[in-house]
């Protein structure tokens, strides 16, 4: 019997992460026979629009979902946009049915709403791990691709999804067949669960002094209470001016200055994607004034931090 597989598509869901699931089932189907089988999810049965605008027509309600080993949630910048009583239970419902549930970008935190997450690690997309990470400080929170844990699977979406059907196809019906998949979509190689998501430092930055990757590791690990460029120095085993002329030298940029713009992006995600207030975003990116970190935050953007969440509810 060919394992069935649903997905559920959130309004706002990525159609990259949902597309780069599917397609790896439907080639090892054409490799092996009818090794899978899935359908599509909506939360009233009807079409899905996705965030780049596109419909995707739903083969039923979540409701009345039944049958299928596996349901994945994908979802995209507001994930808990449609969250309610109803979805939860339907949620809790399959679980209590043996039902393997997953998330695919931000689908993560939808499980995590629903209070299926307890107990479990999970990834999801890059951008939303901040917010994740404030909303659910109790939990166990990675940057790797893709997480499976007991039955719960967790993914970064994107072509993320590609690696982690490579995984479960491999888990399942042996490498070769995985590999033979892999090569259908032309991919240099099969990524691990263990890669980690975001570029790596040195790649994002164009640099390759292993001092100042670790240090730039540190700032991002250190926003809340942020260290002074002393600490960052004695962290790396430099001098307070080996490490500035280090910056200068690699990324044009002062530490203090590159620490203060690292700190007032993840506060940009914290208000997109999150309903913390204003001032508990300043605390959480270690600006102690609000007043201070507004004005900070509009000479960066050029616009303040209210007049920034209000134009992403509008968009």
């Amino acid at each position: 019997m060919p394992q069935s597989i649903q997905f559920l598509l959130l309004p706002g869901f990525s159609a990259m992460g949902f597309i780069s699931a599917v397609e790896p089932l439907r080639v090892a189907n054409r490799f092996s026979g009818a090794l899978y089988r899935w359908s599509v999810l909506s939360l009233d049965g009807g079409p899905v629009q996705a965030s780049n605008g596109m419909s995707v027509n739903a083969d039923g309600a979540l409701a009345d979902s039944q049958g299928a080993s596996l349901l994945l949630v994908v979802a995209g910048f507001e994930p808990l946009a449609c969250f309610g009583p109803r979805l939860q239970q339907a949620l809790r419902r399959l679980d209590h049915d043996g039902v393997i549930l997953g998330g695919i970008d931000t689908g993560a935190m939808v499980l995590a709403e629903a209070g299926l997450l307890d107990g479990h690690r999970a990834t999801l997309h890059w951008e939303a791990l901040e917010a994740f990470k404030e909303r659910y400080p109790r939990l166990e929170v990675i940057q790797e691709l893709f997480e499976i844990d007991r039955r719960r699977i967790t993914c970064a979406g994107g072509t993320a999804s590609i690696d982690l059907m490579l995984d479960l196809i491999a888990q399942a019906h042996g490498s070769e067949l995985a590999v033979k998949v892999s090569e259908q979509f032309v991919l240099g190689r099969i990524r691990q669960r263990r890669d980690h998501q975001p570029m790596q430092i040195a790649s994002r930055y164009g640099i390759s002094n292993r001092k100042l990757v670790q240090v730039i590791g540190e700032m991002e690990q250190c926003t809340e209470v942020p260290l002074s460029t002393l600490e960052l120095a004695s962290k790396v085993m430099v001098t307070r001016r080996q490490l500035e002329r280090l910056f200068r030298l690699h990324l044009d940029d002062t530490p203090s200055n590159f620490y203060l713009v690292l700190r007032l992006e993840k506060a940009r995600q914290l208000l997109a994607q999150t309903d913390m207030s204003v001032t508990q975003v300043s605390l959480a990116c270690g600006f102690e004034l609000p007043s201070y970190f507004t004005r900070r935050y509009k000479r960066y953007f050029g616009k303040c931090p209210r007049e920034e969440r209000q134009l992403t509810r509008l968009s």
